[in-house]
This record gives structure tokens, sequence and C-alpha cells, in this order.
């Protein structure tokens, strides 16, 4: 089906503010430039109500149909925030701010929920409560945990809540999804290593923490390929390995090894941190020395309602047609978009970024040319699943 004409005519006027966001990049929750301009508009659309400062800088509005009575509250969800690195490709809206660019596309989210957020406030043709949430802190802050921990479901009365996000290599106009898992949890380790230092040449009195981490390393390998159903997906990856000693003839007496734990089953991800310290102890105890074990827990697995995910499809499929909503395969990526699934049923869809650099590379563009069918998408879930008597 062809987009409305009212958000065709939004295009350009959107794709500026997408620009405009994209020169402006902020980190985390220093999004005050971007959340300032976020609020602001949807002041002078006339939502409902307008309110800052959920989840520290994160901006909802509310946008009530006909009938806020007879129908549900459905959040749409877009992030603001960028990542910390330094922009290379040459565009004339490139980043302006040095070590800072937006290199996953959420200056488009952001833009094109603010296009449909003018839309639906303009129309108001559905029965219900649409309301936008425009999170900060999605690259490595959990920014959806901490507007959760706001209360931000219960005091907006949401019943489920949608996200959208890009995808490079997918044909612009063109949609992806699927019920259940759809992304990792990502979830991160430590482990300090403690030993008995010395000289090289006496082995003997020592305990060598060098030889411990190589058996360890070697040994965490087996939680995936022995201790884990094979049907399941998981990842457990050393990143880092690190002793207390650079010299040619020092057996050091520290050592520190780093990873990440990724999978999309949650029984896996409870499994693996158990498995791990027993490893690390029998490993630590059997070569004398002795280990301290520390988890940093991420973003849990992002989890797709299946009933929201045709609820989702069926609004792509208005937008696209039948064949332009294909299956995303899994990916061991994570977004914290599952801390609002944990909370209430919803689902995240992709949308086609064309043939662009990918996500997280550093001459990464948001193609404007999806404006209107990510625009369209978020304003079809809201007047399919509240439609207007």
């Amino acid at each position: 089906m062809p987009v409305k004409n009212r958000i065709a005519d939004l295009h350009e006027e959107v794709a500026a503010w997408r620009r405009d966001i994209h020169e402006n990049p902020e980190i985390l929750y220093e999004t005050h430039r971007t959340s300032a301009l976020v609020a602001d508009k949807l002041k002078g659309f006339g939502c409902d109500e307008v309110v800052t400062g959920i989840g520290r800088t994160g901006v909802v509005a509310v946008i009530r149909g006909k009938s806020d009575t007879r129908g549900k509250a459905i959040g749409l969800r877009a992030d603001m925030d960028a990542l910390p690195m330094q922009e290379q490709g040459d565009i004339p809206h490139a980043s302006k701010i040095p070590g800072a660019m937006h290199a996953c596309g959420h200056d488009g989210h952001t833009a094109m929920l603010l296009g449909a957020a003018k839309y639906l406030a303009e129309t108001r043709n559905f029965d219900g409560t649409a309301v936008v949430i425009f999170q900060p802190a999605e690259e490595g802050g959990n920014g959806a945990e901490a507007m959760c921990k706001d209360g931000m479901m219960e005091r907006f009365g949401i019943d489920e809540v949608y996200a959208i996000h890009n995808s490079p290599g997918l044909e612009i106009g063109k949609f992806a999804l699927r019920p259940g898992p759809i992304l990792a949890s990502v979830d991160e380790f430590t482990i300090q290593l403690q030993g008995r230092g010395g000289h090289a040449a006496k082995p003997q009195e020592t305990v060598d923490t060098t030889v411990l981490m190589a058996h360890l390393i070697c040994a965490l390998q087996t939680v995936v390929a022995r201790n884990m159903d094979p049907v399941l997906q998981g990842v457990l990856s050393i990143t880092s390995a690190e002793t207390s000693s650079k010299a040619f003839n020092v057996i050091p007496d520290r050592a520190e090894v780093r990873g990440t734990i990724r999978t999309h089953s949650p029984e896996v991800r409870k499994m693996i941190p158990e498995r791990l310290q027993e490893i690390v102890e029998g490993i630590t105890s059997t070569f004398g020395g002795s280990a301290d074990l520390s988890f940093h827990l991420g973003v849990p697995v992002t989890i797709n309602d299946a009933v929201a995910t045709e609820h989702a499809r069926r609004a792509a499929e208005s937008v696209a047609g039948e064949a332009g909503c294909v299956e995303v395969p899994l990916a061991m990526g994570g977004e914290d978009f599952s801390f609002m699934l944990e909370e209430r049923p919803g689902a995240m869809i992709r949308l086609g970024n064309g043939p662009s650099a990918g996500l997280h590379h550093p001459e990464y563009d948001f193609n404007d040319e999806a404006i209107p069918a990510g625009i369209s998408w978020f304003a079809e879930m809201i007047e399919q699943r509240m439609p207007a008597e």
C-alpha cells in the first residue's frame, strides 16, 4: 500500500530534524540537547502531555485519540543516544562533536517517531492512547531499564510496547521481524587471578598466573561446547587477558581475564555464570592460586511476544505489502528494549536501511529514504491496534 499523503509530505521536514540530530550527537544519558529538541517539538505538535526526566533524560508524550476510554494505551519507543566514536564519513551533516557520532541510526529512529507523533496529533484517527517514548542510553547505559524503574509503564498505563531498528543491507522500505528471541542477552565478566610471583628462572617457587590463565581460557570454552544444549544459541568470548608484569624474566603474581556472554535463552543465561564459577574455582585451586569472579549483568534476551509480533507484521504489510515483510535471522547483538519487553508484551521490528555501511561503523549514516516507511509503520501500529469507531 502507498504511504499516506500526509506522511509523504512530512518526509523532508523529518529528514531535516534527523540531520540536525546527527550533527549534534550525545552519548548515554547526556542527551540534553536532543531531549530538549524532542520535548519542544512534541509540545508544538499539540500532544496532550509531555513529560521530561523519565529515566534521567528520557521524554514521554501522550496523544489521546478520538476516545481515550475505548482503546488501549500503546507505547512506541525510539532511542536518542549516540556512540563514543569518531565519524569518518564525508557527508554534509557529519558530527560536529569530536569523538561522538550516530553510528547506529538512533537519529533516524528519533526523527521517525517525532514524525509519527506529529501525524497522530494532527489526525487522531484512533480510539485509545498513543504513548511516544524517547529513550536515552541504549548504547551500554540501560536507559530502557531506567525508564521502567521510574514507573513509566504504570504512570502512562501502557498495555503494549513496540520499537523499530534500522537494518543495513535490507532493502529500503522493507521490514523484517520474528516472534520469540530476536537478539541476545549481553553480560560481561572479569576474573582477577592471584598467584605467587617470582623469577622466571625459578618457576618451582611460584604460582604462575600466566599458566593458570592459559588453562582457564581453554577450559571456559567447554561451557558452551559441553555444558549447553547444542540446539540452543550461546557464545562465551574471552576479549582481554593481561598479567601484572611486562618483563621477560618475571613470573607475574596477578592476572586478569575479561569476556562477554551472549545467548538467546534465559535458561542458558542463568546456567553459564554458575558453570563459570565452578570452573574458575577448580582451575585456580588445582594450581594453588585464587580468583575473584565478578559479573556485570547487561541486557536480557530480546524476546518478541508472539501475538504482538503478528500485530507488528500486519502493520508492516499494510505499509510494504506481504512481500515487503520478511523474517529476520537471529543475531547475537543486544538491545535494551528487552527491559521494556519484560514489563509489557510487544515487539521490535527491523526497517531496511539499504546498502549502507554497517551499524557501529565510522562511515555509517541513516538512510533518509527509509523515513516514510518508518513513520507509516508507527502510525499503523496505533491505528490498527486501536481503530476509531
